[in-house]
């Protein structure tokens, strides 16, 4: 278990030292790092590398699902992961972190080019909505509220209470002047 912890201490130095000063790499902890590819918001992908305990003898936790990400869609994300994951199966058992990273940097620009396809298709996919029956998509577009005047407004709240529900009581009528009507 000591040498475990003595080669992540070592490869943690070793991240230190290459990474020192740029600006795409964070140290979450001593056990989580993550690195950014692309430049603008919308093209751009973020990795996270974390270490279980019995790393480098196992493979790292390679984590997409940051809020980074949110715009690409979940089978996009899986195919950089399994990506980066069988790299990091041919690297088993010694100091990895710093590779991934370099080929995610490698093949960053070939995921970037396609991120705008995937996010029009997304978007497509977003905006409508497939009904089963007969097979037609129709748009998912919400209703939209109806817009009261602000004498609507007073007049609803006039005659409704703090929860919107009318008062106990509002539609009974007098039962003497009813009965007396008839007469």
């Amino acid at each position: 278990m000591g040498d475990m912890a003595e080669k992540q201490q070592e490869e943690l130095e070793v991240l230190q030292s290459i990474y020192e000063g740029d600006t795409k790499f964070k140290q979450i902890s001593s056990t989580c790092f993550q690195y950014m590819y692309g430049d603008e918001e919308q093209k751009s992908i973020l990795i996270e590398i974390s270490w279980p305990e019995l790393y480098p003898s196992v493979l790292p936790n390679v984590n997409l699902d940051l809020f980074h990400n949110g715009y690409l869609t979940p089978e996009f994300k899986s195919e950089i992961q399994s990506k980066i994951l069988k790299e990091a199966n041919e690297l088993l058992h010694d100091a990895m972190t710093y590779s991934l990273f370099n080929w995610m940097s490698e093949h960053a620009d070939d995921f970037i080019n396609r991120i705008a396809e995937i996010v029009a298709n997304n978007k497509v996919f977003r905006e409508t909505k497939l009904i089963c029956d007969d097979n037609s998509i129709v748009s998912a577009k919400k209703e939209k509220k109806q817009q009261l005047s602000k004498a609507q407004k007073r007049r609803i709240t006039e005659q409704t209470n703090y929860l919107g529900e009318k008062e106990r009581g509002h539609d009974w009528i007098d039962v003497v002047k009813h009965l007396t009507q008839g007469v």
